[in-house]
């Protein structure tokens, strides 16, 4: 399965939407670009494999693999991409500015219920990141 990103990107931060085969499955909110730089910038497009990961501060969440210079990109709740993310992504149930959106969790409990099941059959789910 692919998953696609599709990115608008604005001064005050990076906003897209989450598809898969053109169906709008949430949008998501970024930093802004900052050429690839840790904890400071999105990720580059490009595709990449993700997979299901645990940690204490944001229990079962998605990683990102591959990110070229990275590490630790994960997908998880954040409703302003400024205070909340670290290079991060945060799917989000609504648009409210640049880089912020409302129903984080909300559009993070879609997004896992519909990539999990996939995993768990030891299915590939890629992210494709385009503008």
């Amino acid at each position: 399965m692919e998953l696609y990103l599709i990115r608008a990107y604005f001064e005050g931060g990076t906003n897209g939407r989450i598809e898969v085969d053109g169906e709008l499955i949430c949008y998501a909110i970024e930093l802004l670009w900052r050429n690839n730089e840790r904890r400071v910038s999105c990720i580059p497009e490009g595709r990449y494999a993700l997979r299901k990961r645990y940690s204490k501060r944001f229990d079962w969440h998605l990683e990102v693999m591959g990110v070229a210079d990275r590490s630790f990109i994960l997908f998880h709740p954040a409703n302003d991409a400024l205070k909340e993310l670290n290079g991060c992504i945060a799917p989000v149930s609504q648009l409210t500015g640049m880089g912020r959106g409302t129903a984080s969790r909300m559009a993070f409990s879609k997004l896992k219920e519909l990539v999990y099941p996939k995993l768990e059959r030891l299915e590939e789910v890629f992210l494709v990141v385009e503008s």
